[in-house]
């Protein structure tokens, strides 16, 4: 099978990265800059649970035209949220019919919009619960847990033995609707994480941003629960509708729980984070916005997230990147009372 990476950042780069190791062909879609760092170093994969491998510059394949995608059997669609309709207009003209697209993006919606704008194509839903940094042009590291989560579907399971052979767990789920929900409830820290301009780790470690995604999780799940339809899935050894309580608690007792919970390593930042740095505009859309749309769809309004939508794109384009914990928590109060 020739596995495809269109959109091959951090997170694209390490997953294709770890196939190629694993003996897997595959195809890099990317920024152009990346590529030459890449086939000019080689790449260096590391995670936090001692993962150290090289793949030599000769075998990495990297082209910035979707076109060198053609022949795969297996696209894995890496880009964020929002060049999702501009990924999927590059790919029209070059996919076979029938070829999978596994989309491991943030959100819930990018599946419905690929279907959509590529109805030839068989669409899957992924989900990418760890974060990827990049310690130097030609080193991504993997620097917090998790396996990822798969549409339960034939052409997909094909696929387990080359993820196996990578070192990536694959769960085959079919309930990938309530998986992506409840990565989302995470997610919604990574417009605080961006805010809070700290790594991931020292920022869950103050309590008062931790207040602040106890505030956004507690209004997404409520409208969940208003809406009926979807259950978040349990991702971590707590029910999602615990995580708010866990969050609330005092520093010491948070970190004697969340230790056990989840690993995170010392350099990891939310991807929110790596966009405002980078002067990128941020998917938070996707993530927080998708709270808001929520709410609209149910005739309510959902402050907390809306504000955080509003704040981060504010850092993006006035360049107010960071804000002190009792701060941003005292802004996001004045919306719930």
């Amino acid at each position: 099978m020739k596995i495809g990476v269109f959109g091959a950042g951090a997170v694209g780069g390490f997953i294709g990265g770890c196939l190629l190791a694993g003996g897997a062909e595959v195809i890099f879609v990317g920024r152009t800059a990346r590529g030459a760092a890449w086939q000019g170093d080689g790449l260096r994969l590391t995670d936090l649970d001692g993962r150290d491998d090289f793949v030599a510059p000769e075998r990495i394949v990297y082209s910035d035209a979707a076109s060198s995608l053609a022949g795969c059997g297996l696209v894995l669609l890496t880009v964020k949220s929002g060049q999702t309709v501009q990924a999927a207009a590059e790919l029209s003209p070059v996919l076979r019919t029938g070829v999978p697209v596994l989309s491991l993006q943030n959100g819930v919606g990018n599946s419905t919009t690929l279907q959509t704008l590529l109805p030839s194509a068989r669409i899957l839903r992924g989900m990418v619960p760890f974060n990827v940094t990049a310690p130097g042009p030609a080193h991504l590291h993997r620097a917090t847990e998790g396996n990822i989560a798969v549409e339960d579907d034939p052409l997909m399971a094909a696929a387990v033995p080359f993820f196996k052979a990578a070192g990536l767990a694959l769960e085959l789920r079919r309930d990938m609707e309530a998986v992506q929900w409840a990565k989302l409830l995470m997610n919604l820290n990574n417009a605080i994480n961006a805010l809070s301009g700290l790594p991931l780790r020292e920022q869950l470690q103050t309590r008062d941003f931790r207040l602040c995604l106890a505030l956004a999780q507690r209004e997404a799940l409520g409208l969940l629960a208003a809406e009926g339809r979807i259950r978040p899935a349990r991702l971590t050894p707590l029910p999602p509708n615990w995580l708010p309580l866990v969050l609330s608690l005092s520093d010491a007792l948070f970190r004697a729980m969340a230790g056990r919970m989840l690993k995170i390593d010392a350099t990891a930042r939310s991807s929110m984070a790596d966009d405002l740095e980078a002067g990128r505009f941020p998917e938070v859309d996707w993530i927080n916005g998708a709270v808001v749309a929520l709410a609209a769809k149910l005739g309510r309004r959902a402050p907390v997230n809306e504000r955080l939508c509003g704040l981060v794109k504010e850092a993006a384009t006035t360049g107010r990147k960071t804000w002190e914990a009792d701060a941003l928590l005292a802004e996001l109060r004045q919306g719930v009372h």
